[in-house]
């Protein structure tokens, strides 16, 4: 088994052995990810960055996992300095970026983006994102959090809140979690519910999963309380936005009844979902969960583009 040279454009390219190669890989790299050791894995390799939509901590994971690895990176992070200002398709520019490093980081707005990108270069794409679609590192650093917490995925009860229609993490995190049985429990405002075929897939495979509409209810028995945004950016009319903005905030009070080992996470940003009382107790992994998708990157890119982690 080996994802050298390997397109991840989704957590479903995965299989479930590579995924917990990954995320033992990732364990190895934490005291790197942190500077207490140092490595040249990725010496003399090149990896070129295209961010079309804006991004902080998944943009400055990567670069920072590259230099930690000993290689180097060129980004585009400004949709409006590229040539596709000038109407360049997304594959013609791929297809030159390809030419100029060792493997392609793609953020886009537009879902898809990233499977066609991987079909126009002919060097590793890895999809940072794309619209309303897939996050596969997402997932991994989500699922690295959740062992890290427990110690395993597999028999884990979570709970997701907020836009699942939008989340993209939520639909690759959704089918990660259901091919290692974890029961998954569905609670979203009604407009924001999570998309059919998501959900059709989810029950084609077997997964364990219920709605419920009362959160108090939902995390008192809970594992994992996954909490997202809902995003304002993915509404074409902000009247809609603004009938569900707001609709949900988990705070101390709610989540008093919760088993202590309860873990709160987000994908951040979060925009007041979740107060900041929440921060200093001993359910906040979120920031955790942040710093982890620099050991995840790590291990996922190096496995990529060397066939080895370390």
């Amino acid at each position: 088994m080996s994802l050298k040279g390997r397109d991840v454009i989704s957590i479903r390219d995965l299989s479930r052995d590579e995924i917990e190669e990954i995320l033992r890989a990732a364990k190895r790299m934490i005291p790197y990810a942190e500077g207490r050791k140092s490595s040249h894995a990725l010496e003399d390799r090149l990896v070129t960055l295209a961010f079309f939509e804006p991004s902080t901590r998944t943009r400055l994971s990567f670069e920072t996992e590259v230099q930690r690895l000993g290689g180097r990176c060129v980004t585009i992070s400004d949709p409006s300095a590229s040539s596709m200002r000038k109407g360049e398709s997304l594959h013609d520019t791929i297809r030159m970026l390809s030419s100029y490093g060792d493997g392609i980081i793609l953020r886009h707005p537009n879902e898809g983006a990233a499977r066609l990108a991987a079909l126009a270069s002919d060097k590793p794409v890895i999809n940072a994102g794309d619209g309303a679609g897939q996050h596969p590192t997402q997932t991994l650093l989500d699922l690295a959090t959740m062992q890290e917490a427990f110690g395993t995925l597999s028999g884990l009860k979570v709970v997701f809140l907020g836009d699942l229609k939008f989340g993209r993490t939520v639909h690759s995190l959704a089918h990660a979690l259901s091919v290692f049985g974890a029961e998954i429990v569905l609670s979203a405002p009604s407009t924001l519910g999570l998309p059919a075929e998501v959900r059709e897939h989810l029950d084609d495979a077997g997964a364990r999963v219920t709605e419920v509409d009362q959160v108090h209810s939902a995390v008192r028995d809970a594992d994992v309380l996954y909490v997202t945004r809902i995003q304002k950016e993915r509404f074409a009319d902000e009247a809609e936005y603004a009938k569900v903005a707001g609709s949900y905030r988990i705070d101390n009070a709610v989540l008093a009844g919760a088993k202590s080992r309860l873990i709160v996470m987000h994908p951040l940003p979060r925009t007041g979902e979740i107060a900041p009382e929440v921060d200093g107790t001993p359910h906040a992994a979120y920031f955790r969960q942040a710093f982890l998708g620099v050991p995840v990157r790590m291990a996922l890119l190096s496995l990529i583009l060397t066939g080895r982690a370390g």
